[in-house]
């Protein structure tokens, strides 16, 4: 026995010596044991799999934010921030083995053809999808392909037993960033976007200007629940609020020399007057983008405290398409705050529990909750206001969430899709009779209302799918309930994207904040100047511990 383990050595270490020599020792060692189990472990193996959990069983060591994807996942992963995609142009909803069209896409190839919201999918190319209990997954697949290439669909419209057919020819499909873009008064304008990808700088640009031909004279930029994105779109959208030479952010690492972005001074937008929205789902180039206008006195930030993504991870592709993302720097705001929130190295699930921690410690519902976890107090580059290092930007004004209308029953009538679905059937028995009777989006939100008949419609259609009535947390959600129902329809009657934000932000929290601060010149410009009072008490009292 061990003459057979001598030679199976020998015939190792043959084998790997001519690659292993010219590689440092640790890795020779991870490459002898990777050729080890291949060559003889006692059961069949996939190379390809022992390789991938040998590169997340490192990464999983380091921080939160350092991974690996395979090709198929690193695909996916970047496809939404590439600007574009190939297909027929809708959004979908599958609900209880039925696919319904939400939403055509502007000068899609649907829209183009007469396909509408509200239509039910029936067959695609003549397979079967309605009842067939098909993922979200398979249905991309099908309708999505090359540029060019034809799909046949047949879909169901209102009560007909006729079906249409549609044969769509598959196009380039944009994929915005900017989910919405219109005046919320005379003077001020309101864009919303979603995610930093290679067109936002541009869709940006184009929203600000057709705002600026409706009268606008300043802005709210909501960044709520914005992820992030490319740091270079984080930069360009910098460059048009700051002057020549301003830092934007930089970087620095162990193995990274600071490397610093500054802004080139011809941007046009470098004397609005801006608002900018943000809370703790907002991370990465979101916390850029407001941390350098912060830092500049450039806007007043308003919300919650932001996610803390501040780590910069280098993608190294691999020839098979999959892709690690390595941590190799940390953001620095320009007064030199850190970005990144404190994590230790090795526990992922504390970190990404670390959201659900702060509801708990109740920082999303009082100001006296929040955290510093930062001694340091940093300071402004024109005004010299305080501003504090928590991990993530704090808000200059913060709002609080407001979780009284959020009841179980609502909660369930919405993660049940009944209330989407209560919208796609009262648009589809009443398109025709809205959109005469209110033929824009602006005249709908001012003059129409929920009735009650229609809303105990909606509470009969969440009794069928098992959502017992309550009657004492609806009363408290009604308002709710019929303001997101009202602004569903809004969107699906409307070719509008901003149709369901024209509706809802009149009761959003954060919206009408940020509304009030822009237009109170006196609030707005102390803010600018020194702060909130509020965060230097709680500070000090933080930190004296």
């Amino acid at each position: 026995m061990r003459k057979i383990l001598l030679a199976a050595a020998t015939i190792m270490m043959t084998a790997t010596i001519s690659i292993a020599q010219r590689l440092p020792e640790k890795a020779q060692k991870l490459l002898n044991a990777q050729y080890a189990i291949s060559a003889f472990y006692v059961d069949s193996v996939d190379e390809d799999k022992v390789v991938e959990n040998a590169i997340i069983g490192m990464l999983e060591k380091l921080d939160p934010h350092s991974s690996y994807s395979d090709a198929k996942e690193t695909a996916d992963m970047e496809e939404p921030l590439q600007g574009e995609f190939s297909g027929i142009g809708i959004q979908f909803n599958l609900k209880q083995d039925t696919l319904y069209v939400v939403q055509t896409i502007a000068g899609g190839p649907s829209e183009r053809l007469g396909m509408r919201a509200g239509d039910r999918i029936i067959t695609v190319n003549d397979t079967l999808i309605a009842g067939t209990k098909k993922t979200n997954a398979d249905i991309r697949k099908m309708l999505r392909g090359k540029k060019g290439s034809k799909v046949v669909v047949q879909v169901k419209r209102g009560n007909s037993n006729e079906l249409i057919t549609f044969r769509i020819t598959r196009d380039n499909i944009p994929l915005y960033s900017i989910d919405a873009s219109y005046m919320l008064d005379k003077k001020t304008g309101y864009v919303r976007i979603s995610r930093f990808g290679a067109k936002t700088h541009e869709e940006m640009m184009d929203a600000l200007k057709d705002l600026e031909k409706q009268g606008m004279k300043q802005v709210i930029i909501d960044l709520s629940d914005n992820g992030g994105g490319y740091l270079n779109a984080a930069i360009d959208m910098c460059n048009e609020f700051l002057d020549r030479g301003q830092l934007i952010v930089y970087t620095e690492g162990n193995q990274s020399s600071r490397n610093d972005a500054t802004a080139k001074g011809n941007g046009k937008y470098k004397d609005l007057k801006m608002v900018i929205i943000t809370n703790q789902y907002s991370a990465s180039a979101a916390e850029i983008f407001s941390g350098a206008m912060q830092d500049w006195d450039r806007a007043v930030i308003v919300g919650r405290r932001t996610f803390g993504k501040g780590l910069v991870q280098r993608p190294f592709k691999f020839q098979d398409g999959s892709m690690m993302r390595l941590t190799t720097a940390r953001y620095y705001t320009p007064s030199g705050r850190c970005i990144q929130k404190p994590y230790t190295k090795g526990d992922k699930k504390a970190y990404e529990e670390d959201l659900l921690e702060r509801g708990k410690d109740g920082e999303y519902f009082s100001i006296d909750s929040i955290q510093f976890n930062d001694t340091i107090r940093y300071y402004t580059h024109n005004n010299h206001r305080t501003i504090y290092g928590s991990g993530g930007i704090m808000p200059d004004v913060f709002v609080p969430f407001d979780t009284t209308e959020y009841t179980l029953y609502y909660r369930k009538l919405s993660a049940k899709g009944i209330i989407n679905q209560y919208v796609i059937d009262y648009v589809d028995k009443n398109r025709n009779e809205l959109t005469k009777k209110y033929p824009d989006v602006y005249t709908f939100d001012k003059k129409f209302t929920m009735s009650d008949d229609e809303m105990k419609r909606l509470i009969t259609m969440g009794e069928n799918d098992s959502i017992k009535h309550d009657e004492k947390e609806y009363q408290l959600s009604e308002n709710l309930l019929k303001c997101v129902t009202k602004a569903l329809i809004a969107r699906d009657l409307y070719k509008d994207r901003s149709a369901y934000d024209i509706v809802y932000n009149h009761r959003d929290r954060e919206v009408q904040e940020a509304l009030s601060v822009i237009n109170d010149d006196k609030r707005y410009n102390e803010l600018l100047l020194h702060g909130n009072p509020e965060y230097e008490r709680l500070a000090s009292k933080r930190l004296k511990k």
